[in-house]
């Protein structure tokens, strides 16, 4: 999926992304809301979650609301900073979410998706789609779950439960997650519990 082309930012918007680039490239981690707030010299939480809305809506970072760890760069300066490695994703059961960056891996100069960013696998419920355990997936930030095609490989977030990586199927307001092993059951879940956070783009297997 291409990205949407960057529309122009206020000052105060820009402010906040050349800000979060400097630090994002420095510390290669996002910041948190109070960092931002500190930053920006602000009081309240309320501005600085209104300009991350706006920086999202216009194609300049991905942003999971209330999740300030989850934040990642789509601009040109993304590049400079590497494809960050989040943490590991389940391939059996779900095991809990990852909240920080661990490494990162430098191919900027062959990748150009914008907001790339890794998993490792842990587990082989996803062995019959040639991801195997400890593999490193790929992934590329999902605005808009409605447009996935059937059986796309995803890693989502199950509410109160953690992320996994698994094929995604949507029954009307049910989600199927389902494994590439027939050792393993689907996992069924309403939709709204069910947060998919990117696409599979590539495998990378360290032999």
């Amino acid at each position: 999926m291409a990205a949407n082309p960057q529309e122009a930012l206020t000052s105060a918007q820009q402010e906040l992304y050349d800000w979060l680039s400097d630090y994002i490239g420095t510390h290669r981690h996002s910041p948190s809301i109070r960092q931002m707030m500190q930053a920006m010299g602000l009081r309240s939480p309320a501005p600085v979650q209104s300009r991350l809305r706006h920086l999202q809506q216009k194609g300049w970072i991905t942003w999971q609301e209330g999740q300030a760890r989850t934040l990642q760069l789509l601009g040109d300066v993304a590049a400079s900073v590497g494809i960050p490695v989040l943490g590991a994703v389940a391939a059996g059961g779900l095991v809990d979410t990852f909240d920080d960056v661990q490494e990162h891996l430098d191919l900027a100069p062959v990748l150009e998706t914008r907001g790339l960013f890794a998993l490792t696998v842990n587990g082989d419920s996803m062995v019959d789609a040639h991801i195997a355990d400890g593999d490193v997936v790929l992934m590329e930030p999902v605005v808009d779950p409605q447009r996935l095609r059937d059986g796309t490989v995803v890693s989502a977030l199950v509410a109160g439960s953690g992320t996994t990586l698994k094929h995604f199927h949507r029954q009307g307001p049910t989600v199927v997650l389902e494994a590439a092993n027939p050792a393993y059951s689907p996992i069924e879940l309403p939709a709204e519990q069910v947060q998919v956070q990117g696409k599979l783009v590539a495998v990378w297997r360290q032999v």
